[in-house]
């Protein structure tokens, strides 16, 4: 089963919004077949790992990471495969709570006379399926918020200067992230600010590109900006308010940027309907790449489920010079957000402090 996890990592920024499964087969005590789901709308791992198999599998155990589907699909039910190919044995490490799914798929295995286990390093799979975990249960994308400051917890100079904060090993990190999330949430000042592309560049290896998604309440965006320059070539969304000029609006779309409105919080977009909007549109991942206001707003509209926090050993000073996290703050060190399952690594010169936001705690 560990190796069926880390077969199923390689499918990570191509099957969205499909989990991520890897499979292996295993006759008398070797392995005789593996693979993993590879691309959206392509063959499961459990059929990948039959095609594999150097003998008649007749016989075997099938190890796979979630649950084999039992339904008609982009492709056919996995279950049909694994019987059909005489498997005598699954091994399952997390059940399918997708509502076609659901424990059918188990069941069905074992009407056929075939043995299963379930719950082999099931937290390992839960982890690494967290994404598809939350959005094929509620619909909503899992956010990541994603933040690079100086060790005196700076984003910026106080002259607004950014570039480059963390090294390039982290730069790189976030590239992959990109990859990996369907979209890349950004706020109309940091565009306006960096004029970035969001695009993920992962060289000498090919990378999935996110769709980007602009708040803008006010359709601000400049049409000779980077990000509308190149949208007919990146999926480039623009989430603005209802009062947004309805002649900006045009000139956007004509550019190649499709443009939704979301629902008015204080003069800004509500970024609870905007997680809405996305979740409905097939979005199940988003990294916030935006600047402090922008991960206030999602914060404090409790949407973060992730934080990717780099920190670079440099000290800018300034007291006008900005923080990652905007808005007024809390007044008590007790109200303040936490982190649990923290893990903290080294990358290059930089530290990455990784956790998911405590929703569970009464902050």
């Amino acid at each position: 089963m560990r190796r069926a996890i880390a077969l199923a990592d390689r499918g990570g920024g191509f099957v969205h919004p499909n989990p991520l499964v890897g499979a292996v087969v295993v006759k008398e005590g070797r392995v005789i077949g593996e693979g993993w789901h590879e691309r959206y709308g392509e063959a499961h791992a459990e059929r990948n790992a039959l095609a594999a198999c150097g003998e008649d599998p007749r016989g075997a155990t099938l190890h796979v990471t979630l649950e084999p589907c039992c339904h008609h699909g982009k492709t056919p039910p996995c279950t049909d495969a694994i019987i059909a190919a005489g498997i005598a044995r699954v091994v399952v490490a997390l059940e399918d709570p997708n509502p076609l799914v659901a424990g059918k798929g188990i069941e069905r295995l074992r009407q056929a006379g075939i043995a299963v286990e379930t719950g082999v390093r099931a937290s390992e799979a839960r982890e690494q399926n967290r994404v598809f975990l939350k959005y094929i249960t509620t619909r909503r994308p899992w956010v990541t918020l994603k933040t690079a400051m100086t060790l005196d917890g700076k984003i910026a100079t106080r002259a607004g200067d950014s570039r480059w904060i963390t090294g390039e090993a982290a730069r790189e990190m976030v590239h992959e992230a990109r990859s990996r999330h369907m979209a890349v949430v950004a706020g109309i000042g940091t565009v306006l600010a960096d004029d970035p592309l969001l695009n993920a560049r992962l060289p000498g290896r090919e990378a999935r590109q996110p769709a980007r998604v602009i708040v803008d309440s006010r359709a601000r965006l400049p049409l000779e900006s980077r990000i509308v320059q190149t949208a007919r070539l990146y999926a480039t969304l623009l989430m603005h308010a209802p009062d947004a000029p309805g002649e900006r609006l045009e000139a956007l779309r004509a550019a190649g940027v499709v443009c939704r409105t979301c629902a008015g919080m204080d003069g800004r977009v509500d970024v609870t309907d905007l997680c809405r909007q996305l979740g409905e549109a097939g979005i199940d991942s988003l990294l916030l790449e935006g600047g402090s206001e922008l991960n206030h707003s999602f914060l404090s509209a409790r949407q973060v489920d992730e934080v990717l926090a780099f920190i670079a050993p440099k000290i800018v000073g300034g007291a006008g010079a900005k923080s990652p996290v905007g808005g007024a703050g809390v007044e008590r060190m007790r109200d303040a957000l936490e982190l649990v399952d923290v893990q903290v690594s080294r990358v290059g010169e930089d530290i990455l402090i990784k956790g998911k936001i405590d929703v569970h705690g009464n902050h």
